[in-house]
């Protein structure tokens, strides 16, 4: 339902979380949030893929999903992190 009519170019599994990124280069979490690592700025469990508002305005062409971090590489080169030690 989330990403229904949007196509996923890249995905990223960690251990309790999963990333995507779309066409546009936005980037879409779900799965297990204890420790912020989904990017919503919160720490909840989230069933459905949705999208890390803190990086609309980048295209990312690269994530990483971790134990309990995530990594985004966006088309500039910036690195942007976010969870446990992020």
């Amino acid at each position: 339902e989330a990403l229904a009519g949007r196509r996923v170019v890249a995905v990223s599994a960690g251990c309790l979380h999963n990333l995507a990124i779309t066409t546009d280069g936005s980037v879409w979490s779900w799965g297990g949030g204890g420790v912020g690592q989904l990017g919503h700025g919160d720490e909840q469990y989230q069933l459905l893929p949705k999208k890390v508002e803190a990086l609309a305005d980048q295209r990312v062409v690269a994530v990483s999903a971790g134990g309990a971090h995530s990594l985004a590489l966006t088309a500039d080169s910036s690195v942007w992190s976010w969870g446990q030690g992020g």
